[in-house]
C-alpha cells in the first residue's frame, strides 16, 4: 500500500495549514521550515501557486502523485464542474468515509482499517482504500471482536468531530450509509481546487 511516510509537521509548516490535523508547532512557528526561518522568500510564480494547491490536497487525502492524477482524470471525464467532481471523488473514497464516520481516528488509521480487512461495503469485505463509494452504499465494521474494539476506541476519541450531513451513522450497529454526494460547501476544501484543475490542464 503506497503512502506518504515522511515528516508531517514540516509539510504543514511549508504550506501554512494543518494538513495532518492540529499541531502546536504550527502555532509556534507559523513560517516555512528551513535554516532561514521566517525570512521572506522570493515571489511564487503562477505555476508554483498551482503546485502548492495540488500538494495540499494530495497530502491531505494521503495520495501519491500518480493516484492523485488519476482522480483528476476521472473528474475530467465526469459531467459537471471538474474541481467539484474531483473533491467528491476524494471525499467518497472508502478510507475517507471510514474516517468521517469515526471508525478511524485519522485518515491513515482509517486506511489501515480498510487494508487490513476490518471494513465491509454492502456486506462484502473490501480492502482497497481507494474504493469509490456510491449513494446508498452501506459501510460497516466487520463483526469480529478485534474490528469492533478498534472502531469503538476510535469512536470514543473522535467525539469532537461531527459526521457530515451527507452520511448517516448508526454507532450501535457500527454502520454508516452514504446518503448523497457532498457539496463543495460541505467539503470545505483545504485548497483551491480550481487552481489544481488549471495546474493539470496546462
Amino acid at each position: 500500500m503506497a503512502r506518504y511516510t515522511g515528516p508531517r509537521v514540516r509539510i504543514s509548516r511549508r504550506f501554512g495549514v494543518p494538513i495532518f490535523g492540529p499541531t502546536k508547532y504550527l502555532e509556534r512557528r507559523n513560517y516555512g521550515p528551513g535554516v532561514h526561518g521566517p525570512k521572506s522568500r522570493r515571489k511564487t510564480s503562477e505555476y508554483g501557486l498551482g503546485l502548492i494547491e495540488k500538494q495540499k490536497l494530495r497530502y491531505y487525502y494521503g495520495l501519491l502523485e500518480r493516484q492523485f492524477r488519476r482522480v483528476y482524470q476521472s473528474a475530467l471525464r465526469t459531467r459537471g464542474v471538474t474541481g467539484e467532481k474531483m473533491l467528491q471523488i476524494l471525499e467518497t473514497r472508502l478510507d475517507n468515509v471510514v474516517f468521517h464516520l469515526g471508525f478511524g481516528s485519522t485518515r491513515p488509521a482509517a486506511r489501515q482499517m480498510v487494508s487490513h480487512g476490518h471494513i465491509l461495503v454492502n456486506g462484502r469485505g473490501v480492502s482497497v482504500a481507494s474504493y469509490a463509494l456510491k449513494v446508498n452504499d452501506v459501510v460497516e465494521v466487520k463483526n469480529t471482536s478485534v474490528s469492533r474494539q478498534m472502531a469503538t476506541k476510535s469512536l470514543e476519541t473522535s467525539t469532537s468531530r461531527n459526521v457530515p450531513e451527507w452520511l448517516s451513522l448508526n454507532k450501535d450497529a457500527f454502520k454508516g450509509v452514504v446518503m448523497r454526494l457532498p457539496t463543495r460547501d460541505e467539503i470545505q476544501p483545504i485548497a483551491n481546487e480550481q487552481a489544481v484543475v488549471e495546474f493539470y490542464s496546462r
